[in-house]
C-alpha cells in the first residue's frame, strides 16, 4: 500500500492557471509561486466582491483520539465527490503548522487519495505565510523591549507584559525564559516566553482581517502590556503597527493549490482550535464562497472546539451564515471513546460502540443548538463490522440525523458520493437558520458559562481570583462585549483530557484571561492547557529526510 507521500509523489498535477481558470481567474489575478502555487491578488478580491455566495458546508468532528477521524481528509474528499457529481465545489483550509508535522499530529493535506498538492510544499513552509506571521509577532517583541530600554516613555509595568515571542516549532524549553541578561546594553531583565506561532494573535487577526486596512487597524489594536497606570498598551502606541502590516502585505493573500483530481483549494492561515480560533481566514472562505457554487471548509480539532469557534466567532464578526455541517467520526474512535484500548480497537465491540455514540450525539445536539442541520460521516476502515455500523446508523437516525460511509482515503471522489448526495439532500430540503449560542451584551462571565454548560455539558464553571479580577477590569475598559476563545484540551469535552466520551458532573475552571484586541475576543485558558506543545519521545522528524534527487522520504 502506497504512504500518502508517495501517492501525492505519484500527481499529477495541473499549472495552478489552469486550476484558476476552471474558476474564474484570470492569470492577472494571480501572483504566481512556481507552475503550481499562486497567491491570490488583493485587486482580484475586490472585483469579486458583488459575486453571488455559494452556499458555505463546515466540516467537524467528534473529539480526537490517537485512533484517527480524518477531518481534513473527509473535507477534501467531499469537495471532490461534487464535484464529480457535476457540482462547482471549493474547498479552504487551514495551512499546516511545521510544530505538528515534526512532532507527533502530523500534516494537514488530507490522505490517501483525498489530498491536496503539492503535499510536501504545503508540509512545509508553503508561501511562508507563517513564517511572515512569526516575524511580525517577534518584530512587535523587539520595538517593546527597546521602548523599555530606551527610557521607557510609556511608563511600561514589566510585570505587566503580556506580549510573547513566538517560533513555528514545538520547544518546550521556550516556554518560560529570562531576556536582557547580560548587564545594561543587553536590555532590562524580565520574565518572557515563547507561544508557537499559530496561537500568535498575529495569526488569529490575517485570519479573521477582511482587507489589508483592516488588518493594520486590527494590528494596532493589539495589547502587548499594560503601564504602571493598569492602562493598556498596543501596538499602535509602541508606534510599530506600519512595520507589522508591511511584513504581511504577502501573507494575507489567499493562496490556490489543488487537490489530486484537480478540485481547486484555498490553503491560507493556520490557528489551532484548541489554544486559538482554529479557522482558516476570512478571506479564504469568502474567496471560495465568490467562485463555487459550494465553499467547503473546516475548523480544527472536535465541534466543541473549531465548529463553536467558528460559529460564535469568525460567522459572527464576517457576517458568514453556514448552511450545513458535516460532523465526521470512525468506527474506532467512538469504540476507544467508549472504553477501549488502541491496540484492541480492530475487535467487535458494540457495548464501547454504543458509550462512545454518547460523544457524537453530543456533538449533533450541539450543532442543533445553533440552528444547522447536519450529516454524520463516518470515515471508514476495514475492520468496521456490518454490526457496528448498522447500530451507528441506528442511533444517528433517532437524532434525526442522516450517516454516511466515507471511502475517501481509499477511493477518492468515488468514496465520498455517499456523502456528497446525502448532504446535497439536507442543503435542499432541511433549513439552516444560522443563529450563535450567546449574545454579545451578556457579561464575559455568562459567555463562559453558556459555552461551558451548552456545549461541553458542564455543571458550572470555576473562576480563579486572579480571573475574576481581570473580568472586572477588561468590562471597565469597554472589552465586556467581546466573544469568547476557550484555550483547552481538545481530547474531552471537558478541561480533563482523560474524561473521554461524554463526561458529566463537571465542573470547567478557568484559569486566565488574555485580551486579543485586534482579534477581538478574549481568551479564555482552562485546564493546563498549553500555547507551546512539545516533541513526543519519538517526534516524526526523525524518520524525515531527502535523498540525492530531492526526494522527500519519511513525510507521513
Amino acid at each position: 500500500m502506497l504512504t500518502d507521500v508517495e501517492i501525492a509523489q505519484s500527481a499529477k498535477m495541473k499549472p495552478i492557471r489552469e486550476i484558476a481558470e476552471k474558476v474564474g481567474l484570470e492569470e492577472d489575478d494571480l501572483e504566481l509561486y512556481g507552475k503550481y502555487k499562486a497567491k491570490i491578488s488583493l485587486e482580484a478580491m475586490t472585483k469579486l466582491k458583488n459575486n453571488k455566495d455559494g452556499k458555505l458546508v463546515l466540516v467537524t468532528a467528534i473529539n480526537p483520539t490517537p485512533a484517527g477521524e480524518g477531518k481534513t481528509t473527509t473535507m477534501i474528499g467531499l469537495s471532490q465527490a461534487l464535484n464529480q457529481l457535476g457540482k462547482k465545489s471549493i474547498v479552504a483550509m487551514r495551512e499546516p503548522s511545521l510544530g505538528p508535522c515534526f512532532g507527533v499530529k502530523g500534516g494537514a493535506a488530507g490522505g490517501g487519495y483525498a489530498q491536496v498538492v503539492p503535499m510536501e510544499d504545503i508540509n512545509l513552509h508553503f508561501t511562508g505565510d507563517i513564517h511572515a506571521i512569526t516575524t511580525a509577532n517577534n518584530l512587535i517583541a523587539a520595538m517593546l523591549d527597546n521602548s523599555i530600554q530606551q527610557g521607557n516613555p510609556l511608563d511600561i509595568d514589566t510585570r505587566q507584559i503580556v506580549w510573547k515571542r513566538c517560533v513555528d516549532l514545538n520547544d518546550r524549553a521556550l516556554r518560560h525564559i529570562v531576556v536582557g541578561l547580560g548587564g545594561k546594553v543587553n536590555g532590562v531583565p524580565r520574565e518572557d516566553g515563547f507561544d508557537i506561532s499559530v496561537a500568535s494573535e498575529v495569526m488569529a487577526i490575517l485570519c479573521l482581517a477582511t482587507s489589508l486596512e483592516d488588518l493594520k487597524a486590527r494590528a494596532g489594536r493589539m495589547i502587548v502590556a499594560y503601564n504602571h497606570a493598569g492602562e493598556p498598551v498596543t501596538v499602535d502606541d509602541i508606534q510599530a503597527t506600519g512595520a507589522v502590516t508591511l511584513l504581511l502585505k504577502d501573507a494575507i493573500k489567499p493562496n490556490l493549490v489543488q487537490t489530486l483530481d484537480h478540485t481547486p483549494v484555498f490553503v491560507h492561515g493556520g490557528p489551532f482550535a484548541n489554544i486559538a480560533h482554529g479557522c482558516n481566514s476570512v478571506m479564504a472562505t469568502t474567496l471560495a464562497m465568490k467562485l463555487g457554487d459550494y465553499a467547503i471548509t473546516e475548523a480544527g480539532f472536535g465541534a466543541d472546539l473549531g465548529a463553536e469557534k467558528f460559529l460564535d466567532i469568525k460567522c459572527r464578526q464576517a457576517g458568514l451564515k453556514p448552511d450545513a455541517v458535516v460532523i465526521v467520526a470512525t468506527v474506532r474512535a467512538l469504540k476507544m471513546h467508549g472504553g477501549v484500548a488502541k491496540k484492541d480497537l480492530g475487535e467487535e465491540n458494540l457495548d464501547a460502540l454504543r458509550k462512545g455514540i454518547e460523544n457524537l450525539e453530543k456533538h449533533i445536539e450541539n450543532i442543533a443548538k445553533y440552528h444547522l442541520p447536519s450529516v454524520v460521516a463516518i470515515n471508514a476502515f476495514p475492520t468496521d463490522t456490518e454490526a457496528e455500523l448498522q447500530l451507528l446508523n441506528e442511533i444517528c437516525q433517532s437524532k434525526g440525523v442522516d450517516v454516511a460511509i466515507s471511502k475517501v482515503w481509499e477511493k477518492g471522489a468515488d468514496g465520498g458520493i455517499e456523502l456528497a448526495e446525502k448532504l446535497l439532500d439536507v442543503l435542499e430540503n432541511k433549513e439552516a437558520d444560522f443563529t450563535p449560542i450567546y449574545d454579545l451584551d451578556v457579561s464575559i462571565a455568562d459567555k463562559i458559562k453558556t459555552i461551558a454548560k451548552e456545549i461541553y455539558g458542564a455543571d458550572d464553571v470555576t473562576f480563579t481570583k486572579k480571573v475574576m479580577n481581570k473580568m472586572k477590569k477588561y468590562e471597565a475598559q469597554g472589552l465586556g462585549q467581546l466573544p469568547i476563545c476557550v484555550a483547552k484540551t481538545q481530547y474531552s469535552l471537558s478541561d480533563d483530557p482523560t474524561l473521554l466520551g461524554r463526561p458529566e458532573g463537571f465542573k470547567v475552571t478557568i484559569q486566565d484571561l488574555i485580551p486579543n484586541t485586534g482579534a477581538g475576543f478574549l481568551v479564555a485558558i482552562s485546564g493546563d492547557i498549553m500555547r507551546m506543545p512539545g516533541l513526543p519521545k519519538a517526534p516524526a522528524a526523525i524518520n524525515m529526510d531527502i535523498d540525492e534527487n530531492g526526494k522527500i522520504v519519511g513525510l507521513f
